[in-house]
């Protein structure tokens, strides 16, 4: 986050705040020129104020926002792009491991299980991926090296964004180039990892680069690229409870395997439980590449349009292992069990591998015009298409996997999502923005979901499929028109009024499954298939709804340095696609979705107060959200298969308290410090479906959270920086019986500590190491996050 700083103290500034006044000079062609107006409105440069280097977005924005320039990013360890957020107020991201394709955002009100809530684009591009049951916003899309800012945005406060914005709005930057630039960064990760008395090492490696150009005749072009090869830490453990009707373990009994290494723990519930190793393909070994090409033409220096189109492949492969040994000292992949005291039964699908082949494809179109004052206009459309994506799974264990048998595989061919953004935005002249003057913007969205995911037999896993057994598929799409409008009551007072209408209409919902007897269900059909087996198929009718939400924010600014800002925002979330129609049963998992899910409606308070000092800032801020039919997505894995259920909760609310500080040089020259706490308190107040959860906290949302990122830059060439992650205690039992959360499958708090220091070898070349979680301290969010991982880092640019 840009540090504030009297401009008095430029010709003082160290090398890193040069760079940060040089990026002020470029974000008028590269953060503006890449969102739509509206969004422009709200990402303004970077500028030197009478009193200090204020953040990147505009004085009147409704919702309170940070930010993190491309330098700012490099005080901190990011190899992947959502890394960008990790020391970001109020805010979790659920990366599981370097790698990981679905790190979900967690914010004020809401928890990774409620990923409809984040909401995220790059650079005015819609990226959320609302198709899969915990699938993140599709950050594989951002090169690590073309990022120049990213700016998160709280609540449901303007009405620019769509009603997926009543939780956090992240808006990611790419650099556009000044004339012809190029840089490459080379990554190196490793870690040693230890659960369960069981000890590895594993890691990986990436290269991301960029290279632009930015012609006379008004032409620009980048290309840039990511190559990744990493390897997780174990995911998940395969286990078992004590008999329900017994209270104990199954007694052994003769002609069960004898074996050594099972593990004996508690979980997070406080029960006993057997641990058997590293299951359900838990150690995920994944190549990733990503190739983006961006052009844009100034047709006049009022006129400009640009292009982008990006494809992403992935390939994984993900393999197990068991603890298991026998007498000869063999791995025990599967079977009847015993240490000589209890007795389990292992299943073939335990340990059975897993792979998977994506490629992706993103595209985008802008035109806009750029006059100064007056009207501008914009026309925004995205395309983002799975073209390949075939997740095969094995039925055997692993040895007997690698030669064949029978597997199960599915698709999401053809699916994902396109948005159009119409927008027209009315900005008086800069030195006539006084008493009674208007900054308006209004604007036209579309956004459309289709979302179709069959499973088929494989006879042999690794090669093919035939029959169909299950499929769900649906469409949504969502309608919405806006205006928001910031009235500068007097030199010191601005008002901002916001209405978004939005009509949601899903279509085309169907669920199919291959059963061995069909029973009666209204509704359903039932076709014969030869084999003696039937085809069930659920189709459901078109459902329409819609939603209004006005939007109000005060912004008083009471001394020169001091704003106090008082917002209120309704937000309309309607349930995605894949919530609304998954029906997924697979051996270690089922998926029930709710095909009549309501709306979330959420009602947002916020009051803030900014004070700016000659080297350092303040912000704090009261939040208030009250959310009706909020979604939730609640798995239990105390059962096998484990169970995920998708339904609405009448009434939840949270309130808290944020705190945002950062300083330049108060204590040490050279020193920066971004420090930031949030308190929340969020329950549930009504649940006619589960009265048993009222009262109890709401799920995933810690009661702290709290960062420090400190860099010391004594000269222009070395910098060395100490952060701190902390996340207090948070539920993932809706009745929150999960008292022994430090576990395995829990949701635990943690605190890690993480370590960078660089030197600048040269004018074009830069070194640097590295550590997260330096202590080795183990947090779950389910599953386990990593251990201290060692980077190692070198950078070149042109």
């Amino acid at each position: 986050m840009s540090s504030p700083i009297f401009a008095g103290h430029c010709a003082a500034l160290p090398h890193r705040r040069t760079l940060v006044l040089a990026l002020s000079a470029l974000f008028p062609l590269g953060a503006a020129q890449a969102q739509g107006v509206a969004t422009d409105q709200q990402l303004a440069p970077v500028l030197i104020t009478g009193a200090s280097l204020r953040s990147g977005l505009a004085a009147h924005l409704p919702s309170n926002s940070v930010s993190k320039t491309a330098e700012d990013l490099r005080d901190q360890n990011l190899f992947n792009p959502e890394d960008a957020l990790k020391y970001l107020p109020n805010t979790s991201i659920r990366k599981r491991y370097i790698g990981d394709r679905n790190s979900m955002i967690g914010g004020r009100s809401f928890g990774t299980l409620q990923p409809g809530r984040g909401l995220a684009y790059v650079d005015g591009y819609l990226i959320s991926n609302f198709l899969g049951r915990f699938d993140g916003p599709r950050w594989n899309m951002i090169t690590p090296e073309a990022i120049a800012r990213v700016d998160m945005l709280y609540g449901p406060f303007s009405a620019i964004y769509p009603g997926n914005s009543i939780g956090t709005t992240v808006v990611t930057t790419e650099r556009e180039p000044r004339g012809l630039e190029a840089s490459a960064r080379l990554t190196g990760y490793s870690q040693r990892f230890s659960q369960y008395g069981q000890a590895d090492s594993y890691g990986g490696h990436q290269l991301s680069a960029y290279v632009g150009n930015r012609l006379d005749s008004g032409l620009w072009y980048t290309a840039s690229l990511n190559h990744q090869n990493s390897t997780s830490q174990p995911m998940n453990y395969y286990s078992a409870g004590v008999n329900a009707k017994t209270g104990a373990f199954d007694p052994a009994k003769p002609g069960d395997k004898i074996v050594t290494g099972i593990v004996y723990d508690r979980d997070p519930k406080g029960a006993a439980r057997a641990v058997f190793g590293a299951s359900g393909g838990a150690i995920d070994h994944t190549v990733q590449d990503m190739l983006k090409l961006k052009a844009g033409y100034a047709f006049t220096p009022e006129l400009m349009a640009s292009a982008m189109l990006g494809l992403w492949t992935n390939d994984t492969q993900n393999s197990n292992r068991p603890f298991l040994r026998d007498a000869a000292g063999h791995t025990v992949w599967s079977g009847a069990v015993s240490d000589g005291v209890n007795r389990f039964v292992i299943p073939d699908s335990a340990f059975a591998p897993s792979s998977r082949d994506e490629l992706h494809r993103h595209g985008g179109l802008t035109l806009k015009t750029r006059y100064a004052s007056g009207w501008n206009a914009s026309l925004v459309y995205s395309n983002y298409r799975i073209l390949r994506d075939i997740a095969a799974q094995a039925n055997l264990p692993e040895p007997q996997a690698q030669a064949g048998g029978e597997g199960l595989w599915t698709r999401r061919d053809g699916t994902g999502w396109n948005t159009l953004e119409l927008q027209a935005a009315y900005s008086p002249v800069a030195g006539d923005w006084g008493d009674g003057r208007h900054a308006l913007t209004l604007g036209l969205h579309r956004n459309a979901y289709l979302l179709n995911s069959p499973s088929r037999k494989a006879p042999n896993w690794l090669s093919g499929e035939t029959v169909l057994t299950q499929s769900y598929s649906g469409r949504s799409e969502v309608i919405a028109a806006y205006a928001q409008d910031a009235w500068k009551l007097q030199q010191d007072l601005t008002l901002t009024l916001g209405l978004r209408q939005e009509q949601f209409r899903t279509t085309d919902g169907l669920q199919l499954l291959r059963v061995a007897s069909c029973k009666a269900e209204a509704g359903a059909q039932c076709q014969a298939m030869g084999d003696g087996s039937f085809q069930r198929s659920l189709p459901y009718a078109e459902r329409k709804l819609s939603g209004a939400s006005p939007k109000a924010s005060l912004a008083w600014m009471a001394q020169p340095d001091l704003t106090l800002k008082a917002s209120f925002g309704r937000g309309v979330r309607f349930p995605n696609v894949e919530e609304l129609y998954n029906g997924t049963f697979t051996a270690t998992s089922q998926t029930q979705s709710d095909p009549n899910l309501k709306a979330e409606r959420s009602n947002a308070l916020e009051f803030s107060a900014e004070k700016d000092w000659e080297l350092q800032r303040l912000r704090v801020s009261l939040f208030h959200d009250d959310v009706r039919d909020a979604i939730l997505r609640q798995s239990d894995t105390s059962v096998l298969p484990s169970v995920t259920r998708v339904s609405n909760v009448d009434r939840v609310r949270t309130y808290g308290l944020e705190l945002v500080w950062q300083t330049q040089d108060l204590f040490i020259q050279g020193l920066s410090l971004d420090v930031n706490a949030a308190f929340a308190h969020s329950k549930v107040l009504a649940n006619a479906r589960d009265p048993q959860s009222v009262g109890k906290w709401w799920l995933r949302v810690p009661k702290v959270r709290a960062n420090v990122l400190a860099a010391y830059r004594p000269n222009s060439r070395w910098m060395a920086s100490l952060g701190l992650r902390h996340s207090g205690r948070a539920y993932n039992d809706s009745y929150n019986l999960d008292s022994n959360p430090n576990v395995y499958g829990g949701v635990s708090s943690f605190t890690f500590v993480d370590l960078r220091c660089s030197v600048q070898l040269s004018p074009k070349f830069e070194l640097a190491l590295g550590l997260d979680n330096a202590t080795d301290r183990r947090g779950y969010q389910a599953h386990p996050y990593p251990g201290r991982t060692l980077f190692t880092e070198i950078r070149a640019r042109y």
